[in-house]
């Protein structure tokens, strides 16, 4: 099969760019980016690797958005090939660690530019790429430090660097096109640390078990309504304990502390620090001694209807004939960084069936129809 998409994701799965290592992916696209003409930037930070090429001077910004980095491999030895040799199966498929997540992705945007310049050279608006190495990792100094510097530079004109952002995320569930993510939830940690008395279980005048209250509290907050209000775009918040940590090991001994490790997926009905307001509340109903390490991990984001979501779902309904489902469940992802600028925003991918386990892989087939759905976009978006 003689497919761009294809040749070019197979060479970008060799390189083994297990996070924060970019193993010059950035190199590879910025070459065939800088061919077509566009501007290379490259804003690197600590040991990360990121990369802004933008084409043109005139009109709205349709940025493409993704990141070369992928999750370690996991044991080796389960893998039915070596992750960082591109493998085709006989099911059709192509095998490799990061073949959807999303190599595949970054491969059908360089290409979609490819086919688009070559024949409109002098497009009405104008094509950026947003590119990191540090998306699965603590993303503390890939996007965030590009939107950073696009923030300031927005300042200075008063005008959107960016008006249309197209994030590569493997988003479609069942067949290409199918799910759209428009927003995210926030993700909001905390470890919680109730404090009591040690001492002999025989003596419980003596003791202040701090296990006890940690179960009145996990029981309150799970029962909390964290939003207030219903939203029309997100499910209800969610709370959930990961972790929990207590005892000295004895049977006979009530521990002086205990732990627990807990998250909130958050809506745009909320906030952190409104959620950080009611834990305390609940804590202070209960009077309980605690202390809490909080860590926000991303607040939630949300497109709303508009240019870029009606043209992103008339593509995919005319190329494909599928009803895409804007939806904005899932994890966390750096769009939650770059919807800051101010742009409508929307996550368009591969299928996310086998992402970050063994024996990745990607459809061969939808290669080339997500390179046409990425072109598509730009026809519609800055050809006119």
């Amino acid at each position: 099969m003689n497919c761009p998409v294809l040749e070019l994701t197979e060479e970008l799965i060799r390189r083994e760019s297990v996070t924060p290592n970019d193993a010059g992916c950035l190199n590879v696209l910025g070459a065939r980016l800088e061919r077509l003409g566009f501007q290379l930037e490259r804003i690197d930070r600590q040991d990360v690797s990121n990369l802004w090429a933008t084409y043109g001077t005139q009109g709205p910004m349709v940025c493409f958005a993704g990141h070369t980095d992928v999750v370690p491999t996991g044991n080796l030895d389960e893998w039915t090939s070596d992750p960082f040799i591109p493998t085709t199966t006989s099911e059709g498929y192509l095998r490799g660690r990061g073949a959807a997540d999303m190599k595949s992705s970054l491969a059908a945007m360089v290409v979609a530019c490819e086919e688009f310049l070559q024949g409109n050279p002098e497009p009405a608006g104008r094509i950026g790429f947003l590119l990191t190495s540090d998306e699965e990792g603590p993303a503390t100094d890939g996007t965030t430090a590009v939107v950073e510097e696009l923030a300031r530079r927005q300042a200075e004109s008063g005008k959107l660097e960016i008006d249309y952002c197209i994030v590569g995320e493997p988003s479609s569930k069942d067949t290409l096109g199918d799910v759209v993510r428009v927003g995210r939830r926030g993700s909001l940690n905390a470890m919680i640390t109730v404090h009591g008395v040690q001492g002999h279980v025989a003596y419980p005048e003596l003791v202040n078990n701090p296990i006890h209250y940690t179960s009145r509290l996990i029981a309150d907050l799970v029962a909390a309504d964290w939003d207030g209000e219903a939203n029309d775009y997100f499910p209800p918040t969610s709370f959930q304990v990961s972790n929990i940590s207590a005892g000295t090991g004895a049977t006979n001994v009530v521990p002086g502390t205990a732990s627990f490790q807990c998250n909130w997926r958050f809506s745009t009905s909320t906030s952190a620090k409104q959620i950080e307001q009611r834990v305390k509340q609940l804590i202070e109903d209960l009077a309980m001694e605690t202390s809490i390490e909080w860590k926000l991990s991303g607040e939630p984001f949300l497109t709303n209807h508009g240019t870029l979501t009606r043209v992103t779902s008339r593509v995919i309904r005319t190329m494909t004939g599928v009803e895409t489902d804007l939806s904005t469940g899932g994890g966390t992802s750096d769009g939650r960084f770059i919807a800051k600028l101010g742009c409508e925003l929307v996550e368009l991918g591969p299928i996310n069936r086998s992402i970050h386990k063994i024996d990745e892989e990607v459809k061969i087939d939808d290669l080339p129809r997500l390179k046409d759905l990425y072109k598509g976009l730009l026809v519609e978006l800055v050809s006119y």
